[in-house]
């Protein structure tokens, strides 16, 4: 049995898509025996005002990092809170200015740097899959993720933690929907090399969204970063709700043995803690 348990990536109500209060979430972290437990507030700085007016998701960064640094500091001594946020990533450089200006004012302990869409419209809206009302090819869609996952790699703002690597696979509207070293070996190595490259860590993520395996990556590409040497790995449930927290990290963490990793990475502040496991 693990002596510390950690999660990175969770959401509570300050996010668009957030249902329990981060009070909620906090004493449930604690519960369930969590020593560092991330909170990752989405910033959406990449979402086109088109796709706002399908779903609001503007962060109130005030109230978030106040009321996120007060119980920060009522939690120690019980449980590590780290106080982050998860960025949109977005190759505009106005956007990205934005994100850099949004970096300094809070000071966030730690980010997640995510591909959640293209042209400002999430993958989930399902609308980059379509071109006039069909659908498109899965490996040219799906190539347009991967070229802004690698773009990503070279953000301008600090970011510590590439989350949910293969996010297409989520939603992609296809019979099969996974992404295979078979057929995007050239591209997953590209972006698993730049990770490693740039001393970034790469999350397993276990919110599948109903869709099939363990978590993102799937098993094939954690192994095949473990090959190309890089053993920085961090754990995200990617909770919305405190039902969620550390959602299968029992088995993750079995999967990450196996493949011969040794530590979970926990970022905060330009310092990585190796957690062992």
């Amino acid at each position: 049995m693990e002596k510390f348990l950690t999660d990175l990536h969770s959401h509570s109500a300050f996010s668009f898509d957030g249902v329990n209060a981060l009070s909620e979430m906090l004493e449930s972290a604690l519960e369930k025996g969590v020593a560092f437990y991330g909170v990752s507030e989405h910033v959406d700085f990449d979402i086109c005002p088109e796709a706002q007016l399908v779903r609001k998701q503007e962060i109130d960064a005030e109230a978030y990092f106040h009321t996120a640094r007060h119980l920060q500091e009522d939690y120690a001594g019980c449980m590590n809170v780290l106080v982050g946020a998860e960025f949109g990533y977005s190759d505009d450089r106005a956007i990205q200015e934005k994100y850099i200006a949004f970096y300094r004012r809070y000071q966030p302990d730690f980010v997640v740097n995510s591909v959640h869409s293209k042209d400002g419209w999430d993958f989930s809206l399902k609308r980059a899959f379509y071109e006039d009302g069909r659908l498109r090819d899965k490996k040219e869609a799906y190539a347009d993720y991967f070229r802004l996952v690698q773009k990503s790699l070279d953000a301008p703002y600090p970011y510590d933690i590439i989350g949910h690597f293969t996010y297409v696979v989520r939603y992609g509207p296809y019979e099969n929907p996974s992404a295979s070293l078979a057929e995007f070996g050239a591209e997953i190595d590209g972006v698993l090399k730049g990770i490693i490259e740039r001393e970034k860590i790469l999350e397993t993520n276990t919110s599948m969204h109903g869709g099939k395996g363990l978590a993102l990556p799937a098993r094939e590409i954690l192994e095949r970063y473990f090959a190309l040497g890089g053993r920085a790995v961090s754990f995200g449930s990617d909770a919305h709700t405190t039902a969620r927290i550390v959602e299968r990290r029992t088995e993750v963490v079995s999967l990450l043995k196996e493949i011969g990793f040794t530590y979970i990475t926990v970022p905060c502040k330009g310092e990585r803690i190796k957690v062992e496991i």
